[in-house]
């Protein structure tokens, strides 16, 4: 969407806030022993709690209030009985709707003591997120976010997976544009003034597609390599 009035922001910034904190209560409730379910079920009474609604839940009846994916698992997994363990890589996507408006963001957080590798992909994607963030100014284009978080993620060595695009947002879970987290010529629309989308590399140690696993929802890199996310829902200013 692009914010045509003031009401538009108050409502984005609002959600955007409680999805945030939704986000930070459950990564701080991280650690060997949880489960899946039970961090999910933090999220949950978390939103709940503040009158939104999971937008996972909302727009495609996804199995869970939150997004909660481990090591291997790029995105969409499936909370459930799996228990956490020292050296996990835990991505937690947040996404929720309040009055009408969506916001989306998400993390991810080595569990320790964590293998080096594993520390470094994490850190590299919240690097790249920072230089997507940078970029996105009033009259850049899409592509010069995409560019300078790939750049970021091939000085660390690592790669982007490609099929996991940042996104509008704002009225809808998913809007256009498409926002890719690397450089291609066809994402040159210019970024415009109160335009909402996320910003969210994927970064992998090798892989840079992902495969859906036997459970329908739950996006995998094909050779098992780890994958680490972050996102942000940005207005353009």
């Amino acid at each position: 969407m692009t914010i045509d009035s003031e009401q538009d922001l108050i409502g984005l910034l609002r959600i955007g806030k409680i999805a945030g904190l939704a986000l930070q209560t459950m990564l701080a409730q991280v650690r060997p022993g949880i489960t899946t379910a039970e961090l999910d079920a933090i999220g949950a009474e978390f939103l709940k709690r503040e009158g939104a609604r999971s937008a996972p839940i909302l727009t495609y009846k996804f199995p869970g209030a939150t997004c909660i994916s481990l090591n291997d698992e790029a995105a969409h997994g499936i909370p459930g009985d799996r228990v956490i363990a020292a050296g996990d890589l835990v991505n937690i996507d947040v996404s929720a709707e309040l009055d009408g408006y969506f916001a989306d963001t998400g993390a991810t957080l080595p569990v320790p003591p964590v293998s080096p590798l594993k520390q470094k992909l994490a850190d590299c994607a919240r690097a790249a997120l920072n230089k997507g963030l940078a970029a996105a100014v009033a009259g850049n284009r899409i592509f010069d976010i995409g560019r300078a978080m790939e750049n970021e993620v091939k000085r660390c060595g690592f790669r982007i997976i490609r099929d996991l695009p940042g996104h509008g947002v704002g009225r809808k879970l998913h809007e256009p544009p498409s926002v890719p987290a690397f450089y291609t010529k066809h994402a040159n629309q210019i970024l415009a003034e109160g335009l909402v989308i996320t910003i969210e590399p994927f970064v992998s140690t090798r892989a840079n597609r992902i495969v859906t696993a036997p459970d329908g929802w739950t996006l995998k890199t094909p050779d098992g390599s780890p994958a680490a996310q972050y996102e942000h829902t940005v207005v353009i200013t």
